[in-house]
Order: structure tokens, then C-alpha cells, then sequence
């Protein structure tokens, strides 16, 4: 049995995954802990809870037919896996020693967890571009995403013209998803070339209300309030990569797709593989990492899908394999 120091199974990561993971946990009884991170900026912020916390409503999720604010879903997943038992520490783990069994977890506030298996839900954080107006409208849910898939659909994007940053596979692939929604899509890029590929390319391009502007980058996002007293998107400042020349882009939406970072610094000298972006490499279809006990869940494992539900879906399979991997074992 695991001692009153050591604990059965420890979360690192406090998004769908995260928390998912944790409900199926508490109700076996795993009594688990999370370490449910720090609010930091990296430029962009990161909050605890993941990229859901910028995003104002969450309407693909099953079960909220009206739709959701990504924080409120956070809490409410939150309260869930409290609700059965979960252990939560405002924490963030800064590295792991996953050579000694149990492994150990050393955080920012210099202490050290114990547990017999780990699961990974540290997710993956968007690329921004840097701007103060940007990360501000970003927070504030003004129109500025970082996932179309997400957000494209919502009432305050359709009909309206929109612009995405970018210029590779993610970016054409965004694009095409907003020309279903969009007066027109503008691919902003900062060259006179696009990096994605040609199918990719063409597939954006055959829509009538899609278009490249080449050679531009963005530099700031101008705002306005509406009706509720909201500061929302109404333009974005383009400067030209080729000679400096400035000029506004009216749009109601900018989607910025220059690609994610996961959330795997920490794991630096673990032991754990990662392939060459820095996301946790699984084994087949189980959240299995290279190391024997520690799993994965979410987008820190998943460079593909990057959404909730599938998110969610991962942490489930995370706790079961866990409980199973600890059973075997004899340590619960």
C-alpha cells in the first residue's frame, strides 16, 4: 500500500486531460494529486486550466448545448475530480527524477513530491506574436485565437472578414476551415512564398473568398468597444517585410497559426522521449511513455488533433492504464 508521504498518482497539468485523468482517478479510489500550475507569460500568457482559459465560449464540447466559457468548464472539471477526492496544489513542477521509484517531483517552491506513477498533462501553448494589443484582446476574448477550429464557428466571427498568420500546413489548413464562415480570409505571410504544402495550398486557394497577402507582417491590433462595453478586433496594422510601408487591414478576427510549443521543459533529462518538437512520444495507442509508469495525455502527446474533447479523452485512458500499471504492481 502507498504511505501517507507517497503518493499513488500524481497529475502534472490542469486542462481536460489533466483533469479528466484526475476524476477517473479519485473514483478509484487513487486519491490523486494535481499539480495544477502557476499563471506565467511565455511571451503569451498561460494560465492554469490550459488554453481553454482564453477561450470565451467552448460550443463542440458534448453536453453544454448552449455552449460554455472556457473558464467556467475548467472549474466545473475541476470541482468534479475535487469532488471524488483530488488533491490540488497551485504548483508548478519544474523537473522530474524519474530514475528513483518513487519517482520524484521537484517543484517551483522548492519541495519534493513523491509518487509511484505520473501522468503528463502539461498540454501545449500557441506561438504568439508578441503584441501587447494581441495577447490583451487574446485574454479578453476580443477576437484574437489562437485555434479557427475552435473559435471560427462562433457568431462573432461569421460573415465577417478574417485574418490568419501564417504560412505552413496549420496555417492553410485554419484558413480553409474560416473561408466556411468568413466574408473573406486574408493569410497574412510574412513572405513571397507559402511554406505549406501545395495541396494544402490549393485547397485554400480554390475558395472564392480566400486571399494571400504577401510579404507583411503584423504589428499591432487596433480595437473598439461595442455595445456591451467590450474591446473587440475592428483592424490589424500590416507593415511590408520588403519596404516598410504600414497600413491597416479591417477585419473582425485574427487567428494566429504559426504553430504550438508543448508544455515538456521540465522534462528536460527525465528520460522521457520526445520526438523533435518537444511532444511526449506514446507507446501504440495507450498513453505508455518509454518509461515504465509514467504516462501521457493531451496535447503534450498530441501535435494533431489539439482539442478538449480529444484531450479529455487521452486523460481517461491515462488514469485507466495508471490504475491498471499500480495494481499490477501492488503499490494500491
Amino acid at each position: 500500500m502507498t504511505d501517507s508521504k507517497t503518493h499513488a498518482l500524481a497529475i502534472i497539468g490542469s486542462g481536460p486531460a489533466g483533469w479528466t485523468a484526475a476524476i477517473y482517478a479519485a473514483r478509484a479510489s487513487l486519491a490523486p494529486v494535481v499539480f495544477a500550475g502557476v499563471p506565467k507569460n511565455d511571451p503569451g500568457p498561460i494560465l492554469p486550466g490550459g488554453q481553454l482559459m482564453l477561450t470565451t465560449d467552448v460550443e463542440n464540447y458534448p453536453g453544454f448545448p448552449e455552449g460554455v466559457a472556457g473558464p467556467e468548464m475548467m472549474e466545473k472539471f475541476q470541482k468534479q475530480a475535487e469532488r471524488f477526492g483530488t488533491k490540488v496544489l497551485g504548483q508548478d513542477v519544474v523537473r522530474c527524477d524519474f530514475s528513483k521509484r518513487p519517482f520524484e517531483l521537484h517543484t517551483n517552491k522548492g519541495t519534493v513530491e513523491r509518487a509511484h506513477a505520473v501522468v503528463i498533462a502539461t498540454g501545449a501553448t500557441a506561438n504568439w506574436l508578441g503584441l501587447e494589443s494581441e495577447l490583451r484582446l487574446a485574454r479578453a476574448g476580443g477576437g484574437v485565437s489562437a485555434c479557427a477550429v475552435c473559435d471560427g464557428a462562433l457568431p462573432m466571427f461569421r460573415g465577417r472578414p478574417l485574418a490568419v498568420v501564417g504560412g505552413g500546413d496549420t496555417a492553410m489548413e485554419e484558413a480553409t476551415y474560416l473561408t466556411k464562415f468568413a466574408s473573406t480570409v486574408f493569410v497574412i505571410h510574412r513572405r513571397d512564398s507559402l511554406r505549406a504544402s501545395k495541396i494544402m495550398q490549393d485547397r485554400f486557394l480554390s475558395k472564392p473568398n480566400a486571399e494571400v497577402i504577401w510579404n507583411s507582417v503584423v504589428v499591432d491590433c487596433l480595437s473598439a468597444t461595442d455595445e456591451h462595453g467590450n474591446e473587440k478586433l475592428r483592424a490589424v496594422v500590416l507593415e511590408s517585410t520588403t519596404n516598410g510601408e504600414r497600413r491597416e487591414l479591417e477585419v473582425g478576427g485574427l487567428f494566429v497559426a504559426i504553430g504550438h510549443t508543448p508544455a515538456t521543459k521540465f522534462l528536460k533529462d527525465s528520460g522521457v522521449e520526445m520526438d523533435e518538437q518537444g511532444y511526449v512520444v506514446l507507446r501504440s495507442r495507450s498513453s505508455e511513455t518509454n518509461v515504465e509508469g509514467v504516462f501521457a495525455a493531451g496535447d503534450v502527446a498530441d501535435a494533431h488533433y489539439r482539442q478538449a474533447v480529444t484531450a479529455a479523452g487521452m486523460g481517461c485512458q491515462a488514469a485507466l492504464d495508471a490504475e491498471r500499471w499500480l495494481g499490477a504492481k501492488g503499490l494500491v
